[in-house]
């Protein structure tokens, strides 16, 4: 069986939203359509309570995109980023123009508010398993497609999980986007190292 993961096509990560990813929306047609080509499809949903520690408006004096460290997490380097995808809020909803009909299973992360959650299987310091991994087995998955939000963050951390868990693993590069090209063609380079794939999926 294989498996399309959409990873986070919510509102604060498209355009107007609190951490766009430029162009997010254009991605929503396409992906649309890559449903239909999958047997298994399921979508990742950021789901951050309201004070997150990811958040730079949680430690004073820091601004979005400053870097700090958690002492008190096994010294997690951590990025700081803008409020976004709080829980219940229409930024951390799915666009309304995803197709829903056809995802069998949404799997919510970064609901610890002392630990981020990047990829889509676990928290950053592998620690806290969403249960994707749970649900893929129970559905005899063996081969994952991954696109969606953002590709050089929460796409190539969960298709790097998916890599070293064992599934024959595609980034699904003309359905996807990145913050930083330049450093996703870097992270591009290192996952095809790792065994992974980086694919334009032919509709």
């Amino acid at each position: 069986m294989k498996a399309l993961i959409i990873v986070d096509l919510q509102n604060d990560f498209l355009p107007g939203g609190s951490l766009a990813v430029k162009d997010g929306d254009t991605l929503i047609d396409r992906i649309n359509q890559l449903q239909e080509k999958f047997d298994i499809v399921v979508a990742t949903q950021d789901w951050h309570p309201a004070k997150h520690e990811s958040f730079a408006s949680q430690h004073e004096g820091k601004k979005p995109f400053d870097v700090i460290v958690l002492d008190d997490h096994d010294k997690t380097v951590q990025v700081l980023w803008p409020d976004h995808c709080i829980q219940g809020t229409r930024g951390a909803e799915l666009h309304k123009n995803l197709n829903q009909n056809r995802i069998s299973a949404i799997i919510r992360k970064g609901m610890n508010p002392k630990i981020d959650s990047y990829s889509g299987f676990y928290d950053v310091n592998k620690k806290n398993p969403t249960g994707l991994h749970g649900y893929l087995k129970d559905h005899n998955v063996t081969s994952v497609y991954i696109c969606g939000l953002a590709a050089d963050v929460c796409v190539y951390h969960t298709a790097e999980d998916a890599l070293r868990l064992g599934y024959a693993t595609y980034i699904l590069e003309g359905s996807t986007k990145a913050i930083d090209e330049e450093k996703f063609e870097k992270l591009k380079e290192n996952f095809v190292e790792k065994g992974g794939n980086v694919s334009t999926y032919l509709l």
